[in-house]
């Protein structure tokens, strides 16, 4: 039917002052949504000066790819988990170092032998440059499909070891001095999986996490396990909505496998406790009944999930103490089953936990879907003084964040997401590695994603992802929370590009207290990320040392500089596959101090050291009134 001109000149006319209503609704909005961030709004204009990194891995001597054997197109899910990063001062030389996993390949006639390929690790020498130091330490006889590495002093000698996981198999080396009577000699791995007892637990091994869980000073050790995957059980799968004839099998084609965890028995040895503590796995009520940490109202639910094989696909773990009671929960990312959030009910020498995610919130998305998740943190995003959570997912899902409103023996959170703009991402990626970290030093924890699709022939999306920098932008007015923004396009060359990442290691690699970055991929080497921020911003840096070299995962450190309060949090595990700087790093902003920090220690002891000089690193040790300045050589 057509319409007269007079129809037409009206619609018109209404269409307009529509259209520019609108318009001036959008610009009312923007006007009176200013963002304050400490003292002064960040504009995009400062995003290229205050969120950007170079790409130094060509200049560096790290050179390493991972590979995970796809070329024998056995199109095994095997292939789809890749490797992680590991950053640890092995020598004590005060700088990073780099370990990088190596994957593995598949060989013999039906290629049906599933071999290893070379880890590395890399000397920091100082200036950007690494030495590959692997045979010389003793780490050239990994031999196995490897996928994770975790870094802790199990021992309580005051040097950090190695764990290794993958396929069938995790490797313990023990950091010790090549001549005992001289420990100026260098240092050497020793592999002590066997007599620590860490040998022929293991099925499929992802991600792990040290911590002293039960609060006896040594740390303890929780292993992912992911999915009952074999050559036996190795079917046919393909993509809806792919043209491709086969791809890699979806987690929801397997069973899931229960998770490990061993207690550290303080003599070099440990015991799988896994059962007896609680964690998900073949058990029946009774079972539930005979532990005291689990409420009677939760058994029918956990016993529920066990008899339908729901121990977890496990992909990324973080211990972190999230009602501030001191002992640190354990918090696990599952792939396509319910995330776990084991509350801590341990005491000295005994072991005890209950899976309280589900009735908190924190086990599936806001809708009650399960989500695939990979990478996993933990931070004080939003300066409550908790640690909120964040975890990576798959396509068509969006990232979670949980906002913790925790108290002490009372857990309690919210999801954020939305609110906090991360849901602005978008359903497209794949994210792996993650992590919260203050690229700026201005005093707000920002977030790094790094994404890669599992599948060969993904419908919807690509195999190779671009990586996300999200700048938060603080405190919003009129509103109750935080706000992230997509600055991307400001992070330099590898934020312009695509990958198939895995795993992110975050920490300072040149001590100037800007946080670098090493990304491990898929079929493409190794990236080392150098922080070139400008944001002109001041920091303080803290190395935690406890009594006798204890555990220090669940201490909680303050600082206080001008009008703000900033929290850090000591943890074990996190982002995915990988271990980053276990220092801890506070962006004091424009604020040149000096510092008042607290550390409330594990063990529940509180110490306070003022005036503390901004720009450099400080060694706490537990007890002392002083702290020690820590220099590159101590």
């Amino acid at each position: 039917m057509s319409l007269s001109p007079r129809t037409r000149l009206i619609a018109w006319c209404t269409s307009a002052a529509l259209l520019a209503t609108c318009v001036l609704c959008l610009v009312i909005v923007f006007r009176e949504r200013p963002v304050i961030q400490g003292d002064k709004s960040i504009e995009a204009s400062e995003w290229g000066e205050r969120f950007r990194f170079r790409d130094v891995t060509a200049e560096s001597g790290v050179d390493i790819t991972y590979r995970n054997g796809q070329e024998a197109d056995r199109y095994s899910i095997l292939e789809s988990l890749g490797g992680g990063v590991a950053l640890l001062d092995y020598d004590g030389d005060g700088l990073l170092d780099i370990f990088v996993t190596g994957g593995g390949h598949f060989t013999g006639p039906e290629k049906k032998d599933i071999n290893g390929y070379p880890c590395r690790l890399y000397r920091n020498l100082g200036n950007w440059r690494f030495q590959d130091v692997t045979a010389d330490v003793g780490l050239d006889r990994i031999d196995f499909y490897s996928h994770a590495v975790t870094v802790a002093d199990y021992n309580r000698d005051g040097w950090p070891d190695l764990l290794v996981t993958g396929w069938r198999r995790v490797a313990l080396f023990r950091n010790d001095p090549v001549d005992p009577a001289d420990p100026g000699k260098g240092r050497k791995f020793t592999d002590v999986t066997r007599p620590a007892g860490l040998e022929g637990h293991v099925i499929w091994a992802t991600s792990a996490a040290w911590g002293d869980l039960d609060g006896d000073g040594y740390p303890d050790l929780y292993v992912c396990q992911y999915v009952n995957w074999s050559f036996e059980n190795d079917p046919i799968c393909a993509r809806a909505g792919s043209d491709a004839a086969r791809d890699i099998c979806p987690p929801r084609a397997f069973d899931a496998l229960p998770h490990l965890l061993f207690r550290n028995n303080g003599d070099g040895t440990f015991t799988d406790v896994a059962m007896d503590a609680g964690l998900h796995g073949p058990r029946k009520a009774e079972d539930y009944k005979r532990l005291s940490c689990v409420s009677r109202e939760n058994i029918d639910r956990l016993t529920a999930a066990d008899r339908a094989k729901e121990y977890g696909k496990g992909l990324g773990v973080i211990f972190v103490d999230l009602d501030g009671d001191g002992r640190p929960e354990i918090y696990v990312a599952n792939d396509t089953t319910d995330r776990f959030l084991y509350a801590n009910r341990c005491k000295p020498g005994q072991f005890c936990f209950e899976d309280v995610a589900i009735p908190l919130g924190v086990a599936r998305d806001e809708n009650g879907r399960l989500n695939g998740s990979m990478g996993i943190d933990a931070a004080d995003y939003d300066r409550s003084g908790r640690p909120s959570l964040l975890v990576t997912n798959f396509q068509d899902e969006f990232h979670a964040l949980f906002r913790n409103f925790s108290r002490p023996g009372q857990l309690a959170f919210r999801p954020d997401e939305r609110a906090a703009g991360l849901a602005s991402l978008g359903r497209q990626y794949v994210g792996f590695g993650t992590g919260f970290v203050d690229v700026d030093n201005d005093g707000w924890e920002d977030i790094v994603i790094v994404d890669g699709h599992v599948y060969r022939h993904p419908s919807g999306s690509t195999v190779r992802q671009r990586p996300v920098l999200l700048c938060n932008q603080g405190r919003v007015r009129g509103q109750d929370g935080v706000r992230f923004t997509d600055v991307s396009p400001a992070g330099g060359s590898y934020f312009a590009n695509e990958h198939s990442a895995r795993g992110l290691a975050i920490g300072d690699l040149d001590n100037d207290g800007r946080p670098d970055l090493v990304i491990s991929h898929m079929n493409e080497p190794v990236t080392l990320l150098r922080n070139e921020s400008d944001a002109k911003n001041h920091w303080l840096g803290v190395v935690l040392v406890n009594q006798e070299h204890k555990d220090v995962v669940g201490a909680k450190l303050t600082v206080a500089v001008g009008d703000r309060t900033l929290t850090r949090f000591a943890k074990g595990g996190g982002s995915y596959l990988s271990s980053g700087d276990r220092r801890h790093l506070f962006g004091l902003g424009a604020a040149p101090g000096p510092v008042k920090l607290t550390v409330r220690w594990p063990q529940g002891n509180e110490q306070v050291i003022d005036d503390l000089a901004a720009d450099r690193y400080w060694e706490i040790r537990f007890g002392d009134s002083k702290a020690r300045e820590l220099k590159a050589g101590q």
